[in-house]
């Protein structure tokens, strides 16, 4: 019956964080897939800002604020009467 175990590689050793319950020497088949770890809010943010990240400013907040406050004015002409 297959179980999910985590654990962490050590060269060719992985280290499983329980105990898997088999007996010492039996063979199993292991299939490895990567665990990403958590990211904190606004990780993804920050790696799609690439080269920008370090050197956003105020201003640059700023200019987006802007923007964004435009984006939502009613700009239809008045009805002609």
């Amino acid at each position: 019956m297959p179980e999910v175990i985590q654990g962490v590689v050590h060269g060719r050793t992985i280290e499983l964080a329980t105990d898997p319950g088999l007996q010492d020497g039996q063979v199993v088949e292991v299939t490895v897939r990567v665990v990403e770890p958590p990211t904190t809010w606004g990780e993804g943010l920050r790696r799609c800002a690439g080269a920008l990240a370090d050197s956003w400013t105020e201003e640059d907040d700023r200019i987006l604020e802007e923007i964004r406050r435009e984006r939502y004015q009613d700009r239809r002409p008045e009805p002609a009467e």
